[in-house]
């Protein structure tokens, strides 16, 4: 079974059960550590500069909303930058944003190994608080 697939029949509503954080903690790691590279960074292009302008009104409104998710984050957690489809039935997760248009750039924070694929977002850019916080703190 897909990492993704497990992810999602195991989540159950915020009872995260050991299988779902195990799942959960490696696909959210993987994706972090592989949307890193050397020298990376810095302002997108094309559509997603476009999709952040429009729905953030700036590429800065959008890292300021981003940081603050991060600093907000109480303990062990996740700040998400996510698209938000117009899928809103997610089965067995309770969807953070009921109200919100739909098709559109959002920013999330998560606890522990929660990620935005059990709400059917799709993940773009994650930073691991905790990790972060490893890392800053040796600086």
């Amino acid at each position: 079974m897909p990492l993704e697939n497990i992810i999602l029949s195991s989540y159950n509503k915020g009872d995260t059960l050991p299988v779902f954080i195990h799942a959960a903690q490696t696909w959210n790691h993987d994706f972090f550590w592989q949307s890193m590279k050397p020298g990376g960074g810095g302002r997108p292009s094309g559509v997603l500069l476009q999709l952040i302008e429009r729905d953030f009104g700036s590429f800065e409104e959008m890292l300021n909303k981003f940081k603050t998710a991060a600093l907000t984050q109480f303990g062990s957690g996740w700040a998400w930058l996510a698209y938000k489809a117009n899928r809103l039935d997610v089965g067995n997760a309770v969807n953070p944003c009921p109200t919100e248009e739909d098709n559109k750039l959002v920013i999330a924070k998560t606890p522990n190994a929660v990620n935005p694929l059990i709400w059917d977002y799709s993940p773009l850019l994650t930073i691991d608080v905790w990790e972060v916080c490893t890392y800053m703190s040796n600086i």
